[in-house]
């Protein structure tokens, strides 16, 4: 019998349980995958919390990396046996096996493991779009970071100073600060004690940044743009503390900005350009350029303290369960 972690109303971590799960054969199009490791990331509270809306009962998580057991009629780019990961709808990541579409999944190459891939394949792809889709930046560019030690932040980092771009991020703690310098942070700004803004200014001539990449939202918002320059681009991609206020009036008088607020899912959706996105990923993973480091494992059972952990902000770099 498979299990898998589900919620039958929202609420905090303990709205969570194990619960025993019958997985049947895939369908046309679909195959069954036996989990090896499943992505631990903060957007999955916010299916938990209700800010994401999901039919309830729900299972929870949208990334994880296993072996085909079994494939459906029509799939032919994926064979059983195939170790695969892959990132986005439907829920149910967090189980020990399910049947879920062909086309979600993603080879993995023999160099990166399961359990690396389920460390990686959403944070990974989410910093590959960051940088590569979502502004023109270009060598000895500098942008602002926020929650630069996370599992995006330390990803990112460390693709940047491939690109030649340098990086001012933000952290909560000295232990973070070390860990974000390790990955190629450049500057640090301990946002409880400095004026993020005033910081920003300082470090680049008083110019401010083309861009800023906030994961935390209605806490930051307002630093973020006073950060940056005129005609400068924030990217909301991330609402750790809340969904942000945005008044558009605030955009013309801070310098005529732009805003976005992305999803990995519309930057994934057509095959070709998630071969493109996840091939320079892997690429760069596997000769070693880029190094991801998972920093905290639970067992799929814990869920309810891995949420409790990651919500205090306890964790680091990237977490996963591991099966």
């Amino acid at each position: 019998m498979a299990h898998a972690t589900r919620f039958h109303e929202t609420g905090g971590p303990d709205v969570l349980r194990w619960e025993a799960t019958a997985v049947g054969n895939p369908g046309p199009g679909e195959v069954r995958v036996r989990h090896v490791a499943v992505g631990l990331n903060f957007a999955d509270t916010y299916f938990r919390t209700g800010l994401y809306p999901a039919p309830l009962p729900a299972g929870l998580g949208v990334e994880g990396s296993g072996v085909v057991e079994a494939v459906g009629e029509g799939v032919t780019h994926i064979d059983e046996g195939d170790r695969v990961t892959y990132t986005g709808s439907p829920l149910g990541a967090y189980s020990t096996e399910r049947v879920m579409p062909a086309d979600s999944l993603i080879k993995l190459p023999e160099e990166i493991s399961c359990e690396t891939a389920a460390a990686m394949t959403m944070r990974g792809l989410t910093s590959s779009y960051l940088l590569r889709r979502i502004h023109p930046l270009k060598s000895g560019d500098t942008v602002l970071l926020h929650a630069a030690a996370g599992g995006v932040g330390l990803i990112f980092s460390q693709w940047a100073k491939l690109l030649g771009i340098t990086v001012i991020g933000t952290v909560s703690s000295e232990e973070k600060a070390k860990i974000a310098r390790a990955h190629g942070c450049d500057h640090i700004i301990y946002y409880r004690r400095e004026n993020v803004a005033e910081r920003v200014r300082e470090l680049t001539g008083g110019k401010g940044v083309p861009v800023v990449f906030d994961s935390i939202g209605k806490d930051t918002v307002a630093g973020s743009m006073a950060s940056l320059r005129r005609r400068g681009l924030l990217v909301c991609f991330g609402t750790a503390s809340g969904v942000p206020p945005l008044d558009a009036m605030q955009l013309a008088i801070h310098g005529s900005l732009f805003v976005t607020r992305p999803a990995l899912a519309d930057y994934i959706a057509e095959p070709a350009e998630r071969a493109a996105l996840a091939g320079e990923l892997f690429g760069h993973v596997a000769a070693g350029r880029i190094k991801i480091e998972i920093n905290q494992r639970y067992a799929l059972q814990d869920a309810v303290q891995a949420h409790r952990e990651m919500e205090a902000g306890r964790t680091t770099g990237s977490s996963i369960f591991v099966l």
